[in-house]
């Protein structure tokens, strides 16, 4: 049998270069060579956005309507759909290179909306003793002929007398290396000790008093990003923080294209290991800012949605997809972070958030956790709005939660120029009446080469404010402007010329974009409908509506409102809290009492099923229209909109 040969694939402009059997699939190449392609549908050939152009060399691909002949002719090529034969150098088009630096960036408008300082103080108490893995040093008496009990009895007994604590448990590793420790530290050491189910546990011992050295780090583990602090655990705040772009979106931009990869041989072990390469990635750059030591690093805390949090673990997500939905475990035990392969030291321990069902996850609780919304009176509607909605609704006394297929508009998907939230995305929009000319802002101040989801809110409520479009989302083609224009999709609005961008054509909304976003704002607006009137409720009842997740912290509440996509309700009520899987993080690490709510929060929330809710498509088709089919539920945005309109008439603008 012919052995087939080893190839060089050099992918630019990374200029990096890997080595391949001949017949690898292109896109593997470039995962194998740490190269980000966009790939939506993880390689099965279906969303087109894998394009490269080979600049020198052969590859075989199958035969995709997704490409012109022009494009064929120019060298572009689909690479979940080709085969390398030859050495190759292929370039990436700016659409697929990720930014990391954008993830840094602060958000315009954001407020804050964590637990007070009464409710801090009461729940988490300054006091070192109290966190989830706490540091205690302590000074044994020498053993003598009198007094010659074991090594570890010596040190749990004196434990026991000076911080009343108990120890059933101990790790092994400890007990190896005990003996030598206490002497050569003249019986003067730290030990570490974790909370457990069954109790507190010794996890580690340390010459002297490193008391000072407890630190914890804190992980948001999204489908898209990995955001992580580190923090001082002793006195309760972040020391530094980093992200990085979660490195399996290679494989898959969503949570149900990631599952189906996870059922090919090796796709979870794959999936795995690309979640814990990044994850180290962030640790080390951690480590580096703060100068902090690894083995002074107690204790992770994640928050993930089901999926992603089954994936870091290694827990096969096959069921999450699957009627009736069944996630492998709602509560999940600590687990040792370095037997994940997490670069930290081998005594840490992780800790994840409970999950609720297979779509709404321990982001979801950490959330809740940290608004503090379970601890209030006040009636709070929590909703976090991604490629998934997920919502929850209550109080103190009762909590409500679901979830719904929200659509991949607000991160790009279903839209021609849609990106993430990355350099060289339009994020903001205006458009000036009469011209019709637009004013771009763009992510790190370049040339654009798409438009992100909350700039997708913007564009949508520009063109029904100033004219362009009808309340279905249809262009008026008498209007009188070359941006208004007939194109593939039906009529169309430029929004950059070519030659204002860094592509090789004009950046463009069209109607089938502008549907796809009337579609996930019906969705996540019915949703919520229908959630509060399974409870007896109308938004008229809601005291509070958080607004989570990355989205969260760029969207315009009133042109949310202007759209359907939020409620008419006093734009005061709105709160926007951004990363809310840190914010309940932080509290669980510093706080074993805080890890007890967070097991209450989740035991509080009932998950309501509502896609079988025969009022869920009533409601759905009348959000199909902008702002909504029923107008008594938008009186001032009708007003306001109305009253714009007419002033356009009078300025023969339409």
């Amino acid at each position: 049998m012919k052995q087939k040969k080893k190839l060089q694939v050099t992918f630019y402009p990374e200029n990096k270069t890997v080595k391949v059997r001949e017949g690898e699939n292109l896109l593997r190449a470039a995962m194998a060579a740490g190269v980000h392609i966009n790939a939506s549908c993880g390689g099965a050939g279906t969303c087109g956005k894998c394009v490269v152009k080979i600049d020198s060399g052969e590859v075989i691909s199958q035969i995709t309507e997704k490409l012109s002949k022009e494009d064929l002719d120019e060298g572009n090529r689909l690479a979940c759909i080709s085969s390398v034969v030859s050495d190759l150098s292929v370039s990436i088009p700016v659409e697929s290179l990720l930014d990391k630096s954008v993830l840094q960036r602060k958000p315009k408008k954001s407020t804050s909306f964590i637990l007070e300082t009464e409710e801090l103080n009461k729940l988490v108490p300054k006091c070192k003793t109290d966190s989830v893995v706490v540091k205690l040093y302590i000074e044994l008496t020498k053993p003598s002929p009198d007094n010659n009990m074991s090594d570890l009895d010596r040190l749990s007994l004196a434990l026991k007398k000076r911080y009343e604590i108990d120890l059933p448990s101990t790790d092994f590793a400890v007990i190896k290396k005990m003996s030598k420790i206490l002497r050569e530290a003249d019986w003067k050491v730290t030990a570490t000790i974790v909370l457990t189910s069954r109790g507190s546990k010794l996890i580690n011992i340390q010459p002297g008093d490193t008391t000072d050295k407890n630190y914890s780090i804190v992980i948001d583990v999204g489908t898209t990003s990995v955001y992580c602090e580190i923090l001082n655990v002793c006195e309760g705040i972040p020391i530094a923080e980093s992200s990085d772009y979660n490195s399996q979106i290679s494989y898959g931009e969503d949570v149900i294209t990631r599952i189906i990869y996870s059922q090919k041989k090796d796709g979870l072990e794959t999936l795995q290991q690309r979640i814990v390469h990044t994850i180290n990635s962030i640790i080390r750059e951690l480590l580096d800012q703060s100068g902090i030591d690894k083995e002074n690093v107690t204790h992770l805390v994640a928050a993930g949605n089901t999926t992603m949090t089954q994936i870091l673990l290694g827990l096969d997500p096959k069921y999450i997809r699957e009627a009736p939905y069944i996630p492998v475990a709602n509560f999940l035990p600590p687990v040792r972070a370095a037997s994940l392969g997490i670069d930290i030291q081998n005594s840490a321990y992780l800790y994840t958030f409970p999950v609720i069902s297979s779509y709404v996850g321990g982001d979801i609780t950490s959330g809740v956790l940290g608004s503090g919304m379970f601890l209030r009176d006040e009636l709070t509607l929590y909703i976090d709005i991604g490629t998934n909605g997920e919502m929850v609704l209550g109080n103190k006394d009762w909590l409500v939660t679901t979830s719904c297929s929200a659509g991949p508009a607000f991160e790009g998907g279903g839209v021609k120029y849609g990106m993430r939230a990355t350099k060289g995305a339009i994020e903001q929009i205006r458009i000036s009446p009469g011209e019709y000319e637009p004013m771009i802002l763009v992510i790190g101040n370049v040339k654009p080469k798409g438009i992100c989801g909350s700039a997708m809110i913007d564009v949508v409520a520009e063109l029904l404010e100033v004219g362009p479009i009808d309340q279905n989302g249809k262009f008026y083609p008498e209007i009188d402007t070359p941006r208004v224009r007939e194109g593939d999709s039906g009529y169309e609005y430029v929004l950059a010329w070519a030659d204002e961008s860094q592509l090789s054509s004009d950046i463009t909304i069209n109607e089938v974009d502008i549907e796809n976003l009337i579609r996930t704002k019906a969705a996540i607006y019915s949703w919520c409908v229908v959630l509060l009137n399974n409870v007896g409720l109308t938004f008229r009842d809601v005291d509070k509506f958080i607004i989570a997740g990355g989205f969260g912290h760029y969207i315009d509440v009133e042109r949310g409102i202007n759209i359907g996509l939020l409620p008419e309700i006093d734009t005061k009520k709105f709160t926007l809290i951004g990363n809310g899987s840190l914010l309940g993080a932080r509290l669980v690490s510093l706080s074993r009492n805080m890890l007890t709510e967070a097991s209450r929060v989740a035991r509080m929330m009932t998950n309501i099923e509502l896609s079988n809710n025969k009022m869920f498509m009533d409601e759905y088709i009348s959000a199909m229209f902008l702002p909504h089919t029923d107008l008594s539920t938008f009186k001032k945005t009708m007003k306001r909109l109305e009253g714009l309109w007419e002033k356009n008439k009078q300025n023969n603008v339409k």
